[in-house]
């Protein structure tokens, strides 16, 4: 299903079983991928895709865009391949609210601010796991509602860098893997990956954004005890820069409030 990574099609045309977008028997029929497929065995009937949300979406997040991000990472790195677009916009139906209750600018400032995240927690999308995290302790052994599991490591993996029992025990819940007893899922399937980024952004900084606090604050929300404050100024800034400069790439002014 990976071909469909290059195949977001305008509503009405189909997903070839090659990858294009069409209609007629060619690009419907045999092997169709998404779209008015016309077989009943198409892949598509293994997908759900919401084409009002992710379309518009996928409209922003152009391929162009996207690989701007990733092709910036090393080819040996353990990202390399891992972090798709077509991953990323499969996450999405999890989660119709992203980038699109707002207006136009306000979406796309959502989008910019999301991927600024991205770009530095994995380092243009080079790293899954967190650099060193298997000797750092993300056991928070007084949550008795999701507590540790023996052996598991709940270091940061994903795109946001999941992190905590805490975390991996409610995102897991919610999206349908076991967080707690198999947190490595997290580095292994892209569209998990995705999905537990989306999950904590619409949980944590999703209202920052539509309540217009500013970008600043999505920073104190993803890592906020460590960098904001004058903690560490360094990473604050980078992630300032990467949000300015997607805002630049998608016509949008970046608002106010842009630090912590």
């Amino acid at each position: 299903m990976m071909v469909a990574q290059k195949c977001w099609c305008a509503e009405g045309s189909c997903c070839s079983k090659w990858g294009y977008c069409g209609t007629g028997n060619n690009y419907c029929g045999e092997g169709c991928q998404a779209g008015p497929c016309y077989t009943t065995s198409s892949p598509n009937n293994n997908y759900n895709y919401n084409y009002n949300n992710i379309k518009g979406i996928s409209d922003i997040v152009t391929e162009s865009f996207f690989n701007g991000i990733a092709n910036q990472a090393d080819s040996d790195c353990e990202g390399k391949g891992f972090y798709t677009r077509y991953a990323f916009l499969e996450a999405l139906n999890s989660y119709p609210r992203f980038a699109t209750v707002g207006s136009s600018d306000d979406n796309k400032r959502e989008i910019a601010a999301f991927f600024a995240h991205l770009t530095h927690e994995t380092g243009h999308m080079c790293y899954i796991n967190e650099i060193n995290g298997t000797f750092r302790d993300y056991c928070n052994g007084t949550n008795s509602d999701y507590p540790c599991v023996s052996g598991k490591k709940y270091y940061g993996r994903g795109p946001i860098q999941l992190s905590w029992n805490f975390n991996y025990g409610p995102a897991g819940k919610d999206i349908g893997f076991d967080g707690l007893n198999d947190p490595d899922i997290v580095a292994r399937d892209n569209v998990i990956a995705f999905k537990t980024a989306l999950w904590y952004w619409m949980n944590n900084c999703h209202s920052l954004l539509t309540s217009d606090q500013g970008f600043g604050e999505t920073i104190r929300a993803i890592n906020g005890p460590l960098e904001c404050n004058g903690n560490s100024p360094e990473p604050v800034a980078r992630r300032v820069q990467y949000y300015i400069e997607y805002c630049q790439q998608l016509g949008v002014d970046t608002g106010n409030n842009l630090t912590c």
